[in-house]
């Protein structure tokens, strides 16, 4: 799945406020130059970012654009949310307003989508990875030297990487039979 750029320039704009500390107001065309984004274009980002609670705007001379609320407390899914609606992996895979997963596909009754457990679980672990990312997060990570762990197949099935001890020997093997 590939976001579009409004949610990879949004949560640009986002961690840019986000480093400025929330002192001072942000002016978009500084982040713009600063980035190499089209202005007009982030008016519009912000706009929407604006409407869903995320950023305060200031007017005047000394205006621009502040976090409405810390960087630990907004997620990488309000922000995505915000920017792009829902998020489906797939075309035809959408949830509806009491928090359903449908398939268009299956409007007839009698069929049944066979890729929807597939679907829906991508797009499950799409939407945990963005609500578990805060945008402090991304601020810290250069910090860090830009090293982010990434869970490992192992870890992600609840083993610890690298450290799992090694599997019982058949009881054939353990008596020595």
């Amino acid at each position: 799945m590939m976001f579009s750029t409004k949610a990879e320039y949004g949560v640009r704009v986002m961690v840019e406020l986000a480093r400025h500390g929330g002192e001072e107001p942000v002016p978009l065309a500084e982040i713009a130059a600063r980035d190499g984004l089209p202005l007009a274009y982030l008016e519009h980002l912000v706009a929407r970012l604006r409407k869903a609670g995320l950023v305060d705007s200031r007017r005047g001379s000394r205006g621009g654009y502040l976090l409405a609320r810390s960087p630990l407390q907004i997620t990488m899914a309000e922000i995505v949310e915000a920017l792009e609606g829902s998020i489906a992996p797939i075309e035809c895979i959408s949830e509806t307003a009491d928090g359903a997963i449908v398939c268009s596909r299956e409007s007839d009754p009698g069929h049944v989508c066979p890729t929807k457990l597939l679907w829906t679980r991508v797009r499950f672990a799409i939407v945990r990875t963005l609500q578990e990312t805060t945008l402090a997060d991304l601020v810290l990570a250069p910090a860090l030297g830009g090293r982010v762990a990434a869970p490992s197949a192992g870890a992600a099935r609840g083993k610890l990487s690298g450290l799992d001890a090694p599997s019982p020997a058949p009881r054939s093997l353990a008596k020595g039979a």
